[in-house]
C-alpha cells in the first residue's frame, strides 16, 4: 500500500516565487490566478518534501495522511 500525503500551503505566506513548482518531481503544484502556489494534483504527491525544503517563506507543509 502506497502512502498518501497532504500538501498544505499558507496562502498568506506564499509570494508566488514558483521555486516549489520547478523542484517538484511529480508536478503537484501550480500557480493560481492569484499567483500563489496551489496543490493541483495532490494525489500525485510522493512526500519527497523538496517543495517544503526549498520554500523561502516556509509556506508549504507536507504531511502523511491515513
Amino acid at each position: 500500500m502506497t502512502k498518501k500525503y497532504g500538501v498544505g500551503i499558507n496562502g498568506a505566506w506564499c509570494k508566488g516565487c514558483s521555486l516549489c513548482i520547478g523542484v517538484c518531481p511529480k508536478k503537484v503544484l501550480e500557480l493560481s490566478d492569484r499567483m500563489k502556489a496551489v496543490p493541483a494534483r495532490e494525489t500525485d504527491c510522493v512526500g519527497c518534501r523538496q517543495c517544503e525544503n526549498i520554500c523561502p517563506d516556509l509556506a508549504i507543509t507536507i504531511k502523511e495522511v491515513e
